[in-house]
């Protein structure tokens, strides 16, 4: 089964979206913050990352732009899960690269049918 990283800063919506996942099959690898999330997506292949906005240093939407514009991490689809809900929000996380855009607090059908469908593209 897929494994697919989950970058949050929050562990209740890491946890959420782990069991989520989980419940489903798949493998699941958390980072904190957007950077460990980088170097781990280097170091683990993830199939997808989930991506939190809002961490301290570097955010999901510059995290996504390095992971997206880097040929060796470019590959793995981008999809944000944020509470951000602004369209501004949204258009300029898709213009960093994400695949998709979804916002918290996740609809566990939403998710797995955003998950099913990066995974298969």
């Amino acid at each position: 089964m897929a494994l697919i990283m989950i970058v949050d800063d929050s562990p209740t919506d890491a946890h959420v979206l782990r069991k989520i996942l989980e419940k489903h099959g798949y493998h699941t690898v958390l980072a904190a913050d957007a950077r460990e999330g980088i170097e781990a997506a280097h170091r683990k292949k993830p199939d997808l990352i989930l991506m939190d906005v809002v961490m301290p240093g570097l955010n999901g939407f510059q995290a996504t732009r390095e992971l997206t514009s880097d040929p060796e991490t470019a590959g793995i689809p981008v999809i944000i899960v944020t509470r951000k809900d602004q369209q501004v929000d949204r258009v300029w996380g898709m213009r960093q690269g994400a695949r998709d855009y979804l916002t918290k607090p996740v609809r566990e059908k939403t998710l797995l049918s955003l998950v099913s469908e990066a995974l298969a593209a």
